[in-house]
């Protein structure tokens, strides 16, 4: 099942070439705001910027507020929010890339930042950190994480924002009524599934993630299970392990007996609509639903816990990308744009950005507000990753074909799984040697 990994990534973006008109015309702003070509200008620091948002719909209204504090500071500087999907984000930023139409500042995770900063798309930052007042106030691990991922020169590409970490999400009312403990095991979280699910009553007792973002979530519910602590053995993949295979075997056989067999499509949005709304028992998600979920449910009706332990008790997880700010480096007004950085993840709004994600903020400051104690997920899971009790199996983000590779080549294939048309082995074999190549490749130009 040998997949040409470049000859898809052409495809994507020759494919998502025609999009890109109708975003041109709105990030080809006035005052020297972002377009295609060129290293781009450092600008007056005045006039107007554009931000491209990449979980719009979802983070609209939180970053509408930082942005109307940010033009209140600085009314010499007007920011066009543009809100785009976290599923269409990547491939509008590699249209854009392509065809003209960057904004000045997006949206630029970790998992995501390796292609883009292969592509010669975005401005290095470490200088104007250095020089900047948030020079020692964010998080070092983050920073860590975001100039690993830049693509293998330590090159800091994104600023981070905030770091998010895999739940487990589980309805406190229905196991107390089924007389369930905490899934806080494995053997604990397939036992409650299987207790929870009436399917004559419409009753689940999991809800898995079929759709877009899916491999992620299977990833973690496999190196969960098996206990593997490293994603590269030399310069090969353990995602095919035996004892993964076998991990996701368990995991696809939830599929229709314990889930809705709406689930195969489901992305993020629609999982977590349907959990909210039902009566479901669980949710693998990660902290930036907690606030979906209160809204919904109340905070007595749930709870929000760290993924379950495996063999000898020990916490594997898979690493969750830190997300971040990029300035894009054919911006012609770089000094507002950076304003714009510098202003989002001051104290103030980096934490009442991460309060209404409630995710962990990367401001160091922001990171000790009351709010975050209050938050039990977020508190959980900072102690989690603090404590010494979990082990973070770090994905390769750092791989330009990473996202490509973990999305539209594999959430198919994921899908056939979870269907029964094709086989755990069969497909992680095949991601395997997708994975394998690209590392090759890798290490080849970072020699």
């Amino acid at each position: 099942m040998k997949i040409s990994i470049r000859r898809s990534r052409r495809a994507a973006i020759a494919v998502a070439l025609g999009s890109v008109l109708a975003l041109t015309a709105t990030a080809c702003g006035d005052d020297g705001s972002g377009g295609g070509g060129g290293e781009g200008a450092e600008g007056s620091g005045k006039g107007k910027i554009v931000f491209w948002d990449n979980n719009g719909g979802v983070r609209t209204d939180i970053w509408k507020e930082i942005i109307a504090d940010f033009e209140k500071t600085n009314p010499d500087i007007d920011v066009e929010y543009v809100g785009i999907s976290s599923t269409e984000y990547q491939s509008k930023v590699d249209t854009a890339i392509q065809g003209g139409g960057l904004p000045d500042v997006g949206g630029v995770g970790a998992a995501m930042l390796a292609g883009f900063s292969a592509q010669g798309a975005l401005e290095p930052l470490d200088d104007r950190l250095a020089g900047s007042p948030l020079n020692g106030k964010l998080n070092e691990d983050m920073l860590k994480s975001m100039k690993a991922a830049g693509g293998g020169d330590g090159t800091l590409y994104s600023i981070p924002t905030s770091a998010n970490n895999g739940v487990l999400y589980y309805r406190t009312d229905l196991f107390k009524k089924a007389g369930l403990q905490a899934p806080t095991t494995w053997e604990a979280f397939f036992t409650a599934a299987n207790e929870l699910t009436d399917v004559k009553k419409n009753q689940f007792g999991y809800t898995i993630r079929g759709g877009a973002g899916s491999i992620a979530q299977a990833l973690d519910a496999m190196y969960g299970q098996s206990g593997i602590t490293s994603f590269w053995e030399g310069d090969k993949t353990t995602v095919n392990d035996p004892r993964n295979i076998a991990a996701l075997e368990k995991y696809a056989a939830l599929y229709k007996n314990v889930t809705p067999s709406a689930d195969l499509n489901n992305d993020f949005t629609k999982m977590v609509a349907q959990w909210d709304s039902g009566t479901i028992g669980m949710l693998n998600h990660n902290l930036g639903s907690y606030q979906d979920h209160v809204k919904a449910l109340g905070v007595d009706k749930f709870r929000g816990i760290p993924q379950p332990t495996g063999p000898g008790g020990k916490r594997v997880q898979v690493s969750n990308p830190v997300d971040g700010l990029g300035l894009f480096k054919n911006s012609k007004n770089k000094e507002a744009a950076w304003k714009f950085i510098e202003f989002a993840l001051s104290h103030e709004e980096n934490s009442k950005f991460n309060e209404s994600a409630g995710q962990v903020p990367a401001n160091t400051d922001a990171a000790k507000d009351p709010w975050v104690a209050k938050a039990e997920p977020t508190k959980l899971a900072a102690q989690a990753l603090s404590d010494g009790s979990t082990t973070i199996v770090q994905l390769p983000y750092y791989l330009p074909d990473w996202n490509t590779i973990s999305k539209a080549e594999n959430e198919p294939n994921l899908q056939k799984v979870l269907l029964g048309t094709m086989s755990a082995k069969e497909f992680l074999d095949g991601l395997a040697e997708q994975l394998n190549e690209a590392q090759a490749e890798w290490k080849q130009r970072n020699q």
